[in-house]
């Protein structure tokens, strides 16, 4: 029986369809950059595009079900093999499956010629297909336990038909949006849990007996309860003062969780201590989110969902990105000086776009904000194309 190390082995195509992080990792950061640099010029009316979305509604989907799925999409591909021992996807199939996220990114760039329910169709393409595969691969390997990562691709399935449905008809609150963002968070904090305290702990071993991060326990299972529960009181009832309470409580619960973790023994190594850092924006973002809807005068709603975003999105992403791509190439785990620097852009995205919430010089850190991502994500683009399109060392 051929092993899924032996196929990828003796697989003879470009490398860059060599394993899922490949394309995903590189055109969903390539995408990240473009989709931010268009976004302020649209929203001063200096560019018009053919999209049928209004300009903040094209701006939240392309990152929200554009960028984020890419990046699920190469984590997982490159991760449920290693879970389920399962064969990868690679070459022609990993081709289609990207393909279909390109003509959901040309579909809603064009949706004003092409139209919007046309666009919707073959936007959810993508999620649709990635499910499938993903199911396929749990259930084929038995793999019950990494279900849960199936049920966020799900999520974020049901919420780009409810944004599109929104867009169509007109109708609804925004539940399209706030799924999808709950979507995302609940993966980091499912996902990130996993993997933060593993790293950590791999990284720490080698330097002495001091502490270590704690092993999942009933309180993270009930840190992940009570996160669940107030995003999905935000989705249905995001003026409620019982989500504002139950998000005090998410973020109390995630701050307590991310100190179990040891992340202040990090700091010699940035590759590591981001993922830290990456985290630490799901707490903030419930904070934020608490304090706007209990003190609106204080922080707009933006500031929270920005908090996530830009920083629990934005930051852990490239946490992860940066650091498997380095991984599954064969290079050293270890911040180079232009990582670094990718890391510092993305944190002054986030910190900037948080400080804008509070109508501090708003227009300055929105400028701040912007730039910074494109420089983040265009940086990850320019020192990681060679890895991902070259064969591993």
């Amino acid at each position: 029986m051929t092993t899924g190390a032996e196929r990828t082995r003796s697989y003879t195509g470009p490398a860059i369809l060599s394993y899922g992080f490949r394309p995903f990792f590189l055109f969903g950061a390539l995408w990240a950059a473009l989709a931010v640099g268009l976004w302020l010029p649209m929203l001063s009316g200096h560019i018009t595009l053919p999209t049928a979305f209004a300009p903040i509604d094209w701006h939240v989907h392309e990152l929200v079900y554009g960028y984020v799925p890419a990046v699920v999409a190469g984590f997982l591909l490159t991760a449920v093999p290693n879970w389920t021992g399962r064969l990868p996807v690679l070459g022609t199939p990993l081709l289609g499956l990207f393909l279909l996220w390109v003509a959901g990114r040309v579909a809603i760039f064009f949706s004003r010629h092409i139209g919007a329910p046309i666009a919707a169709a073959i936007d959810l393409l993508f999620l649709a297909a990635l499910g499938a595969i993903i199911a396929r691969e749990i259930v084929a390997g038995s793999n019950w336990r990494n279900l849960k990562v199936l049920g966020g691709v799900a999520l974020l399935f049901i919420g780009n038909g409810l944004f599109h449905l929104e867009v169509i008809s007109g109708f609804g609150n925004g539940e399209g949006k706030r799924l999808g963002i709950a979507a995302a968070v609940l993966l980091i904090t499912l996902i990130g849990g996993r993997i933060i305290p593993s790293f950590t702990r791999n990284w720490l071993v080698r330097r002495g007996p001091e502490r270590l991060p704690a092993p999942f326990d009933r309180f993270d299972a009930s840190a992940v309860g009570v996160t669940a529960l107030a995003l999905a009181s935000w989705v249905l009832a995001p003026d409620g003062v019982a989500t504002a309470l139950l998000a005090l409580a998410a973020g109390a619960f995630n701050v307590i969780r991310l100190c179990r973790w040891a992340g202040e023994r990090t700091t010699a190594e940035p590759l590591v201590l981001i993922l830290h850092v990456g985290y630490a924006f799901v707490p903030i973002g419930f904070i934020l989110l608490a304090l706007a809807m209990l003190r609106p005068e204080f922080v707009a709603i933006s500031g929270a969902m920005h908090g996530w975003t830009a920083g629990a999105i934005g930051v852990t992403t490239l946490a992860v990105m940066t650091r498997a791509s380095l991984g599954h190439t064969g290079r050293p785990l270890t911040a180079t000086t232009p990582l670094r620097l990718i890391y510092l852009a993305a944190l002054v995205a986030a910190l900037a776009r948080i400080v804008a919430a509070f109508n501090v010089l708003l227009e300055a850190m929105l400028q701040v904000s912007a730039t910074a991502w494109v420089l983040a994500f265009a940086g990850f683009v320019l020192v990681y194309c060679p890895l991902l399109t070259r064969r591993r060392i």
